[in-house]
């Protein structure tokens, strides 16, 4: 992976790269080629019992880091759904957390930019990889878990 990375890679690949590997040295190399292709991108940890601070959390710092125009609902939307498509995987088809005790651990990463499919596509795309861990409110009863949304500006 030090040689850099295909540069025909998917948005959504990147995402996941960068939320998965979180600390590793790997992750730079990633993030260059994030920049060099001129998409934009944040990483983020957030842990509660909560899904409404989950959503909160992404959707905050998407406007934040200048991924998404705050003020554009169009936008807000856009990344809402790639947030909600991604906590589903998390969750494994249910988006809720505390209310049935279930507490989360995750780092999560939102990129913008062009969809590179084999078919031209017009305007930006926003992807939401979400990695870590879910389970009982009780430290060592949790399981790595992982969530990926993906959705048109």
């Amino acid at each position: 992976m030090s040689e850099g990375i295909d540069s025909k890679m998917m948005i959504g690949k990147m995402a996941i790269l960068l939320a998965t590997l979180q600390d590793h040295p790997w992750r730079k190399t990633v993030e260059q080629q994030l920049r060099t292709e001129g998409y934009r991108y944040a990483i983020g940890r957030v842990g509660a019992m909560d899904m409404m601070k989950v959503i909160a959390a992404i959707e905050t710092a998407a406007k934040n880091n200048e991924i998404i125009d705050g003020e554009s609902y169009r936008e807000v939307h856009a990344v809402y759904h790639a947030i909600i498509e991604a906590l589903q995987g998390v969750g494994r088809g249910e988006v809720q957390f505390g209310n049935i005790l279930r507490t989360v651990g995750l780092t999560f990463s939102i990129v913008r930019g062009k969809f590179a499919g084999t078919v031209p596509h017009q305007g930006d795309w926003i992807a939401v990889a979400i990695y870590g861990t879910i389970g009982a409110p009780k430290k060592g009863f949790e399981h790595e878990a992982i969530g990926f949304g993906f959705n048109h500006i």
